[in-house]
């Protein structure tokens, strides 16, 4: 049997493996799977139509799989996935996707989001991730893999934040944010590559060497982005595979990066 306390509130229509723990004065609505191993501790809610997989820890006040804050949303039948082994600290607010988009926001694997983040409608986020506290991630926004985002961070509709980067505190983002780079400020500005974090990983100092010559083809040489590109085709991308995510950044960008 599942370990529900006697308080929590639970739908007829919810599924909780019988490993999972759910707290105090906890609301489980209408359609909600939670897996094994995943602990709601307490005054959580998820509204409806959430998928919560493997081994998650979702703290007090936590609202989860709430309706999108979209002027557009009609009652649609749309979803949140939450995948494996992630930690959501208190008064998280998590939204489903909206019928203009995949009907879906997706939340992967091994990820930290801190006291108060927002998560909104039809944002895809990879694994690996931390957010601290008080980040605000708008509608659509896709984050990739092992990056950072700074405390009080804003982060506008339909950016890419790219593995593997770093936004500093209290940064406004308005565009990509390139993989590897560190960007901070209001608006954000690059600074230069995730160094420390490429340290930590202990990638190689060849590795470091090539990225930071990548770096500064795209950043800092005055050359077109079409011209950088070229170069990191050609020259580089042999000598480090990394470099092919420095290139997605560029190729996949809609708004332009972060500068």
């Amino acid at each position: 049997m599942s370990q529900i306390h006697p308080t929590a509130l639970i739908s007829p229509s919810a599924t909780i493996d019988e490993t999972a723990v759910i707290g105090p004065y906890c609301i489980v609505g209408d359609e909600v799977t939670i897996g094994a191993h995943t602990t709601l501790h307490r005054h959580v809610v998820v509204t409806k139509l959430t998928r919560i997989g493997k081994h998650n820890q979702i703290y007090q006040f936590a609202s989860v799989g709430e309706d999108p804050q979209d002027l557009k949303y009609d009652g649609e039948r749309t979803w949140l996935e939450i995948g494996d082994h992630n930690t959501i600290r208190e008064a998280c607010t998590l939204h489903r996707g909206t019928a203009q988009d995949k009907n879906l926001t997706k939340i992967g694997n091994h990820n930290l989001l801190m006291v108060n983040t927002h998560i909104a409608h039809d944002c895809l986020i990879g694994n690996h991730n931390v957010v601290a506290n008080n980040v605000g991630i708008a509608g659509h926004v896709i984050i990739g893999n092992h990056t950072i985002i700074g405390g009080n961070s804003g982060i506008h509709q339909f950016c890419r934040v790219d593995d593997y980067s770093l936004v500093g505190g209290a940064s406004l983002i308005l565009k990509d944010v390139a993989a590897f780079t560190m960007v901070s400020g209001n608006p954000a500005h690059v600074h230069g590559l995730n160094i420390e974090g490429m340290r930590r990983k202990k990638w190689s100092q060849h590795t470091i060497d090539t990225l930071r010559q990548a770096y500064n083809t795209i950043f800092r040489s005055g050359l077109t982005t079409l011209q950088a590109l070229k170069i990191l085709e050609e020259e580089l991308v042999t000598k480090e595979p990394k470099i092919q995510l420095l290139i997605d950044s560029l190729q996949h960008s809609q708004r332009g990066v972060v500068r």
